[in-house]
């Protein structure tokens, strides 16, 4: 990977890491429903502009529209909202690796490798770890439900990315820009259902130049700018030298969270992040590490 294109892998991970702060500060602005409604319906009316409606039948946007966009963001905003510190929530939401893998098995019909299964139990444990200090930090057992609740979402959308390829459409900008749309509306039905059309209105009455700017990012520069150009190092490189750079999200997301939010992490609960990071690192990297020892033995 050259140096310019590390240095804009760096800036994307780095953009989807600090997303976690930002969305700190939207859910002090707005109920959880109303901001994400907002994000998508903003990313949706600026992306159609530049993006053709993909040719993807209906049935799969809107499979991934509820379940990569609103399940993901709407339990996770939820966590947030409920007592899952900002740095920690971008660690744990990176379980959706470990369900992506249960779900593949079980929906997909796909084969596990045995280093895969030896990730899911480390990175189970850690989170395992995580979770069993909650009574005793900042951190909810409720938040920490509801952000394996995102995870869970997240790896539902990926298996649906995964069938809409199968199915031979498209699963780009396009489909990401579209479906934001759609997410938009379950998202203000489930406001006006549980906020209330006069907590809604104050939403919309009292956003400011701050609340834009968090709109924007959310939208803009963590969604259409971040995935824009991460389909471009993933067209340029193989999906092993640029899927690795994932890892840095909550690396980033946990410094910037004990940076900017002063949130502080308990000796416990870094034990757990160390034995997550383990987890996921073996499930990146195992398949090369098996590749290597084959071609050893063979020479």
């Amino acid at each position: 990977m050259t140096a310019k294109d590390l240095s804009l892998g760096l800036i994307i991970i780095f953009a989807w890491g600090f997303n976690f702060v930002v969305i700190r500060w939207g859910l002090d602005a707005m109920t959880p429903m109303m901001l994400g409604g907002m994000r998508f319906l903003v990313l949706a009316l600026v992306g159609c502009f530049f993006f053709a409606r993909p040719k993807t039948p209906l049935k799969w946007c809107l499979l991934y529209a509820l379940s990569l966009n609103f399940g993901q963001f709407a339990w996770l905003f939820c966590a947030m909202t409920f007592g899952m510190p900002a740095g920690l929530a971008s660690l744990v939401l990176q379980s959706q690796a470990i369900f992506t893998l249960i779900f593949s098995v079980l929906l997909l019909k796909e084969t596990v490798r045995p280093y895969q299964i030896l990730a899911v139990t480390i990175a189970s444990g850690g989170l395992a770890i995580i979770g069993a200090a909650g009574e005793d930090t900042s951190m909810t057992v409720l938040g920490f439900i509801l952000t394996l609740a995102a995870a869970s979402s997240w790896a539902l959308g990926n298996i649906t990315t995964k069938a809409i390829i199968q199915k031979g459409y498209q699963a780009d900008l396009s489909l990401i820009v579209w479906s934001a749309g759609i997410a938009s509306v379950p998202f203000f039905i489930t406001s006006y259902f549980v906020d209330g059309p006069d907590l809604m209105w104050s939403n919309l009455k009292d956003i400011n130049w701050s609340t834009v700017a968090v709109l924007g990012y959310l939208a803009l520069f963590a969604t259409l700018a971040g995935y824009g150009l991460w389909s471009q190092l993933m067209s340029r490189y193989s999906a092993g030298t640029v899927a690795p750079l994932s890892l840095g999200v909550p690396v980033v997301g946990l410094t910037s969270a004990a940076l900017v939010l002063n949130e502080s992490i308990s000796h416990q609960q870094w034990v757990g992040i160390l034995v997550v990071l383990l987890g996921l690192m073996l499930n990146t990297f195992g398949g090369r590490l098996r590749h290597s020892n084959h071609n050893q033995r063979i020479r």
